[in-house]
């Protein structure tokens, strides 16, 4: 699993592939999810196996260990 940091006052957008149980879940869910771990302005697309995030990162700078989950993550103008 690879580092990731995000830095206060960015954006980004993760391409996340899901497992086939996890595919279940709602863009509401994994929105959620986001928001716990400390994104704001969160909005989830796609279906399926498939889904993009964009968030904003408010918080200090910080690095933690992407999800297997999260196959991509850019930072947004």
């Amino acid at each position: 699993m690879s580092n990731f940091t995000v830095r206060r006052g960015h954006r980004y957008r993760a391409t996340i592939r899901l497992g086939v149980f996890e595919q279940l879940a709602d863009n509401e869910t994994i929105a959620a999810r986001l928001r716990e771990a400390g994104f704001t302005d969160v909005a989830v697309k796609g279906s399926g196996a498939k889904r993009t995030a964009e968030a904003l990162w408010p918080n200090s700078d910080a690095s933690a260990p992407l999800p297997p989950q999260i196959t991509k993550v850019v930072e947004t103008a």
